[in-house]
């Protein structure tokens, strides 16, 4: 990890198992996992598995806001029937205003936490989502990633970020190889994770495709940011897998927890890092994905209309 500066803006996207509590009620994962995220500072930050904590007024999403600062606002998606593990999303009131919360359904699965936020000295706004695509279905997941393009629609610019429970689409600069399915014990596993082609059994980077993907020569709707900081930033270790952090019986750790933005929000991107530090790897089964920005590149993207091309410094 880095230190922190003035211009960085901080955006945390964490998975954190069943919000760090156990099934008897030990929240000291919990606790282990909120220093993690104070020591960082997000000024955005996403959240999956905030589990049960729509109960009680939302009162564990409060005490999780209180407890990185007193500066952040918590938002926080449905639980569902088939799962209480909703997304949330935590701002920074000092930089972003929030003007608009909205919930995309597309089944009895994650709903997709979607706050919009004005931008300290910005003229435009921001869209930010925290999802968890399905874990045991690729037909869900491919609805769901077709959702949340609709939030990188023309005149959007946005950030999201979380679990994909599937796999980049873009093998060449990655760590972590696909999965070798012949060695994974978990057969379930196998079957939630892959997709049929041409009669073959494969790994399931649809969601991924459908995001980032290039169709006939039409630029992406969103920009994978580890790709972009691999690749034209000069960080490799920014595509590091992210989970499972604790499990061998799925195979090697794989890069399944991932952030995108709109291209012209990615253009500020300074930096990507997967943290798993021995503090990480105790709290939760995921690494923890932290995108900064240059705020002053941030803003200026933000204040250009949605069809003025960005001119050289």
């Amino acid at each position: 990890m880095t230190g922190l500066d003035d211009d960085a803006f901080r955006v945390v996207s964490w998975n954190v198992e069943h919000n760090g509590i156990s099934n008897g009620g030990d929240d000291a994962k919990w606790h282990l996992a909120m220093d993690v995220l104070t020591e960082l500072q997000p000024h955005v930050l996403l959240r999956q598995e905030l589990t049960r904590a729509d109960m009680y007024g939302g009162r564990a999403v409060w005490a999780e806001a209180a407890r990185i600062g007193s500066h952040m606002i918590p938002f926080l998606a449905s639980a569902t029937r088939e799962s209480a593990n909703p997304t949330g999303v935590y701002v920074d009131r000092n930089l972003l205003q929030p003007t608009e919360l909205f919930e995309h359904r597309t089944s009895m699965w994650h709903p997709i936490c979607n706050p919009v936020v004005q931008l300290s000295g910005a003229a435009r706004k921001l869209s930010l989502a925290s999802f968890h695509l399905c874990s045991f279905s690729p037909a869900n997941r491919a609805v769901e990633a077709h959702r949340l393009v609709t939030l990188g629609k023309p005149g959007l610019e946005t950030i999201i970020g979380g679990d994909c429970n599937s796999y980049p689409h873009r093998t060449a600069d990655e760590i972590a190889a696909l999965p070798d399915w012949s060695q994974i014990e978990d057969r379930s596993h196998f079957v939630h994770r892959t997709i049929e082609r041409n009669g073959k059994r494969l790994s399931d980077t649809v969601p991924d495709e459908i995001l980032t993907g290039e169709h006939e020569g039409w630029p992406p709707v969103f920009v994978d940011l580890a790709h972009r900081a691999a690749t034209v930033l000069g960080q490799p270790e920014a595509l590091a897998p992210t989970a499972s952090l604790w499990r061998g019986d799925q195979g090697p750790r794989q890069r399944i927890d991932r952030m995108y933005a709109t291209p012209r929000i990615a253009e500020a991107l300074v930096r990507l890092e997967v943290v798993a530090t021995d503090e990480v790897i105790e709290a939760s089964d995921h690494a923890l994905v932290m995108a900064t920005f240059s705020f002053d590149a941030l803003r200026r993207a933000l204040s250009r209309t949605p069809w003025e091309k960005a001119v050289a410094a």
